[in-house]
């Protein structure tokens, strides 16, 4: 009932087939053996696994988005991942994404033994730090397609796992914010460097994970309008990719043309070179685009946080490179520039 409602919205379903607490003989991090009953066969490609995923298989198959993820924080052995996937793809007749999810210290070291022929995985869903979300989905993007096979990359868990997404400001009595100390942060943090740093690194976008502390959180959440504000601003950014019909499958992460080089969270650029420009600004301000190549360009200007139509506004062009910069009234906010190459006139 509850997948079929999910077809009918044009949900993408993410299906975890395990957790860390069962997917082997070993514990999460630090890879002692031990013993798990419940786990499947050991983490090995058995009986009752292969039986477990054909069932799934058979019975979800047929939705029309979804990724197999191997497991939450999976803990498998490369061989024992690289087997359980290739089973999935041998079996699945939609040949339907097939992702894995690791810990964030781990990526490394379970990552770089499943990129490019080394596995059958068509991506990753990642679990990192909440301002470390753009750094870490460019970084898997560029590392499989170096590797031969370009992968998916989303984010599905923000650390730190205590908090994660924190609830909206006023719910429950809640001030609506997360953290401790100098490590505080709030649903606007979430929107500008989790939900915009994905999406302009290249990646497929987010899902949010609730912490264990904070009201309604992933332990017990019955009321999901707990962050119903950050729901808002996944449409928002929904709306503007399809409703400006933005050809993301033909633009790459270029920080590099806004001076951002160490892919930080400074500022975001995507674009199809020449063509088309997407400049984010996380703290508003003004920053610089160097374009491919001469000629005109329209600068729209998008609010990120209450969506809307596009804005024309002048630029400034100096040395090859544009200058865009943020409402004199709103300085300070995030902002969306998007540049278009002009048609020359006939």
């Amino acid at each position: 009932i509850v997948f079929d409602h999910a077809q009918r919205l044009g949900l993408y379903l993410h299906f975890k087939l395990q957790e860390t607490e069962m997917d082997d003989t070993r514990s999460g991090g630090n890879r002692e053996k031990r013993s798990v009953p419940t786990a499947l066969d050991g983490g090995e490609l058995g009986r009752e696994r292969k039986l477990y995923l054909r069932e799934l298989i058979a019975r979800f198959g047929y939705a029309l988005a979804l990724n197999w993820n191997l497991g939450e924080e999976n803990t498998q052995s490369a061989e024992e991942q690289r087997a359980m996937a290739k089973y999935i793809r041998d079996l699945d007749p939609y040949n339907l994404h097939i992702v894995i999810h690791t810990y964030p210290n781990e990526q490394e070291r379970v990552y770089n033994e499943l990129t490019g022929d080394k596995s059958v995985l068509t991506g990753v869903s990642l679990q990192n730090h909440w301002n470390a979300v753009h750094e870490r989905t460019l970084k898997w993007i560029k590392a499989s397609d170096a590797a031969g096979k370009q992968w998916v990359v989303a984010n599905d868990e923000q650390g730190p796992a205590d908090y994660g997404v924190p609830p909206d400001p006023g719910y429950a009595g809640h001030n609506g914010k997360a953290g401790t100390g100098d490590n505080t942060y709030n649903m606007h943090d979430i929107r500008k460097y989790t939900l915009w740093g994905n999406l302009m690194a290249g990646g497929a976008g987010v899902e949010y994970y609730f912490g264990y502390r904070l009201p309604q959180n992933d332990l017990g959440c019955e009321d999901w309008r707990s962050r119903d504000q950050s729901w808002e601003y996944g449409r928002i950014a929904l709306e503007f990719f399809q409703k400006n019909k933005i050809p993301l499958h033909e633009m790459e992460n270029a920080n590099a043309l806004v001076g951002n080089s160490r892919n930080n969270n400074g500022v975001y650029c995507l674009a199809k070179e020449g063509e088309l420009y997407l400049v984010y600004t996380p703290k508003g301000g003004a920053t610089k685009l160097t374009l491919a190549n001469a000629g005109s360009y329209s600068v729209d200007l998008f609010n990120p946080r209450k969506g809307g139509d596009l804005k024309p506004i002048e630029n400034q062009r100096r040395d090859g490179r544009l200058l865009l910069e943020a409402p004199d009234d709103e300085k300070t906010e995030d902002w969306l520039f998007i540049v278009r190459k002009k048609n020359p006139t006939p």
